[in-house]
């Protein structure tokens, strides 16, 4: 059985008062860290960010708006056009505010993704093993 789910999406990023332009959302799920989504956003071949979103929180978002501190998404509508809004919030700037990121991406691909990872574990399935957590965390120390 496949540990794996991995997507990529061409989504729209804005930044400041900036226009939308594409880049790419690579999303990836493995089940040793069945409650995180990973999503690497690209452009040109660069690495523009690396997030690291709450899974459960992702499908929430598609339905009600969700977040509070770095990360905060919500459904948008344009018409037909059916949006998953994640505004990203980084760094203290020199001028005292944050580097703020706003990405669309068109929300039936990200249900589709979250349904991939939903069949390798379903919601509330998730288990971690707690002896390896600590390995991890004192090994890092």
């Amino acid at each position: 059985m496949n540990s794996f789910v991995h997507k990529t999406l061409v989504v729209q990023l804005q930044a400041g008062e900036a226009e939308r332009f594409s880049v790419l959302a690579h999303l990836s799920y493995d089940t040793a860290d069945p409650f995180a989504v990973t999503v690497v956003f690209s452009h040109d071949g660069r690495v523009l960010a690396r997030w690291q979103l709450d899974r459960e929180m992702l499908g929430d978002a598609l339905r009600r708006p969700v977040g509070v501190g770095d990360v905060r998404m919500r459904p948008e509508s344009r018409g037909v056009w059916q949006e998953l809004r994640m505004e990203f919030f980084g760094d203290a700037r020199a001028d005292g505010g944050r580097h703020h990121a706003v990405v669309f991406a068109w929300a039936p691909a990200f249900a589709a993704f979250l349904k991939e990872t939903h069949e390798l574990v379903p919601p509330g399935r998730e288990e971690v093993s707690v002896d390896d957590f600590l390995a991890t965390l004192i090994a890092g120390s």
